[in-house]
């Protein structure tokens, strides 16, 4: 999961450095994998500075250079060489000074030196806007607005974005920490307990929400109850699609997400803020002005938003109009229905769908995206609408348009909140730790826990609907030794063990010997996957292997007949990346296929 230092800041209520942020969230089971700086323009425009032609002549050494001599804001001006044809005196330009270094849209960093252009010195250069990566064009150097102040730093004239990214290892339970909010909470309940005051998350959401008409309505209907629990819907008519602006860009570039339009990056963004996953589509592609949760009979065939034609299984929740699917429900889109250039009314959803339907599906078409991720975890179901109201508003603002409908909320049969019951002296048991009731009680309110009951030595809690894997008493030991830090696990006195007898310690040995052998001989052992890419043998092949039923990803659906292949994915991998250390020799490489498979090798050598 990946984590913009900057975004998440938005939603604690106090500034908290980055170090110390990801001791925080690893002590709560967020371990941060790593922590790197980004910057939107690479080098920040460091050393660049903005400055003015005074003089402008012809190179008296070459008929295609200029000498110009360039105010920085200094006491002298600085002489430099220029190529471009467009350079002019009275110009504002983006000057690299000495010592600088300058990163190219293609090609490696330069660092600025004084040099000697057909014998004139140069004392920097008059930069182009590829040059410096602020874009692509190398027509000519960047002429600035007159405005421009001489002596400004770059940065400052152009406020390139940087942000520090966090990658934190989530694990499969942890649904509601993959989104900015979600993780926000954590970091304000550790920062509430351990700093003795009560300190709440930044809500997003604002009750600003209102419908400017009721111009198009779209009627929903959920066919299937038990795929889909809860659908929400709202029409904005007058959008206008375009790029989005560069806020909006920023954020989403940061998270390693590219920026398509305006519609389809805030749905992203609030996915990423949230953890809800939208689908936003054009409203005219919706026949009958009805949308329709239902399955579709087995091998129909629908056109997905790759092109890709792929027959429907009838377990397939799709969303429909009165004639036809539009959407694979919680995974992916129609070729047809997204929203397009042309789009000016657009129909948003909002939805809950059960985890295993969309987990089946999301596997049995190869299709794992971010909104399947996500669904297939358990998402909050009290958050459909809430989610749904904050996206219209963001796209009221950015994309224009009016809301044109009411909210749609289809929610048949209303969820009630998981309950579980912990005693004190379990909670020691597990944690082995003796916590006084008021920290156990501080620590699950300050994450949304609701206190029902109260005894002696036992509290019945309410579960938040944003923590679906939470079900029993462990579960909740588990929170509180998060927001407690698993840091501060305590450790008792002594460990005992029972030491175990192999039986087939001399297997192992020899073993053992014979990897060391070969080692000193100059070879180097490579461990890989079991699992493989059926992608990667015939159908001849294919018939004698195992497959697997649910695979972990599309890329990992058989057990592997021969080492070759996971062998040689590991040799490309680390040659890629100018490792190479596994195949050093041809006799290696031939070794390494006599072992894996000697049908093989016989034919390769």
């Amino acid at each position: 999961m990946t984590i913009s230092y900057k975004w998440l800041s938005e939603y604690l209520p106090e500034q908290v450095e980055p170090e110390k942020l990801s001791k925080i969230l690893t002590a709560v089971g967020l371990e941060v994998e790593s922590m790197e700086r980004f910057e939107s323009v690479k080098g920040g425009l460091q050393g660049l500075v903005i400055g003015e032609v005074l003089e402008c002549e012809q190179h008296p050494n070459a008929d295609k250079l200029k000498l110009t001599k360039v105010s920085i804001g200094e006491a002298s001006p600085l002489q430099i060489v220029c190529g471009a044809a467009n350079v002019e005196k009275g110009q504002k330009v983006v000057v690299a000074t000495i010592g600088s270094t300058i990163y190219p849209v293609s090609g490696d960093p330069l660092t600025m030196k004084a040099a000697k252009i057909r014998g004139i010195e140069s004392q920097g250069m008059i930069c182009a806007e590829d040059e410096i990566g602020l874009g692509s064009s190398h027509e000519g150097i960047m002429v600035l607005d007159g405005n421009a102040k001489v002596g400004t730093s770059a940065a400052e004239y152009f406020h390139p974005y940087e942000d520090i990214i966090f990658e934190i290892g989530l694990t499969p339970n942890r649904m509601d920490a993959m989104s900015h909010l979600g993780v926000a909470k954590d970091v304000c309940a550790y920062l509430s307990y351990h700093n003795k005051k009560e300190l709440r998350a930044v809500t997003p959401f604002k009750n600003a929400f209102k419908t400017d008409n009721s111009s198009l309505p779209i009627k929903v209907t959920i066919e299937n109850k038990e795929a889909c629990q809860r659908y929400a819907g709202v029409t904005i008519s007058g959008v206008t699609v375009k790029e989005s602006p560069e806020w909006l860009k920023n954020r989403l570039v940061a998270i390693g997400q590219r920026p398509i339009n305006n519609i389809v990056d805030i749905t992203n963004y609030i996915l990423y803020e949230t953890g809800q996953p939208l689908h936003a589509f054009d409203a005219e592609a919706i026949s009958g002005n009805q949308v329709i949760v239902k399955t579709l009979p087995s091998e129909t065939t629908f056109v997905t938003l790759d092109g890709k034609e792929r027959k429907l299984t009838d377990q397939d929740l799709m969303i429909c109009n009165a004639t036809e699917g539009m959407c694979i429900a919680g995974v992916f889109g129609g070729a047809t229905s997204g929203v397009k250039d042309s789009t000016s009314k657009i129909f948003l959803e909002s939805a809950w769908f059960n985890p295993a339907s969309i987990r089946k599906t999301s596997f049995r078409h190869g299709l794992r995206t971010e909104a399947a991720s996500r669904f297939e975890k358990g998402v909050d179901i009290s958050n459909v609408v809430h989610v749904l109201k904050r996206a219209a508003l963001l796209i009221k603002e950015v994309a224009g348009g009016e809301i044109s409908s009411d909210i749609v909320d289809i929610y048949p049969e209303p969820k009630d909140k998981t309950e579980v019951a912990i005693k004190y002296h379990y909670l020691k048991k597990l944690s082995g730790k003796n916590y006084h009731p008021d920290a156990v009680k501080k620590i699950l309110n300050s994450l949304g826990f609701e206190i029902i009951k109260e005894g002696i030595d036992e509290l019945r809690i309410s579960v938040p609907y944003s923590k679906p894997d939470i079900s029993l008493p462990a579960d909740i030991v588990e929170e509180i030794l998060r927001i407690d830090g698993l840091d501060n696990v305590e450790f008792p006195g002594s460990i005992n063990i029972t030491p175990a007898i192999d039986e087939n310690s001399l297997k192992e040995s020899l073993k053992e010997k014979i990897s060391t052998y070969l080692v000193g001989l100059g070879f180097n052992e490579i461990l890989t996957n079991s699992i493989t890419n059926s992608a990667y043998f015939n159908e001849e092949v294919l018939s004698g292997t195992v497959k697997m039923i649910n695979s972990l990803s599309a890329d990992l659906d058989v057990m592997r007949p021969s080492m070759v292949e996971t062998g040689l994915e590991a040799i490309a991998y680390n040659a890629n990346r100018k490792v190479r250390k596994e195949i050093k020799r041809v006799d290696d490489f031939s070794f390494f296929l006599k072992i894996s498979n000697p049908k093989i090798a016989t034919t390769w050598t």
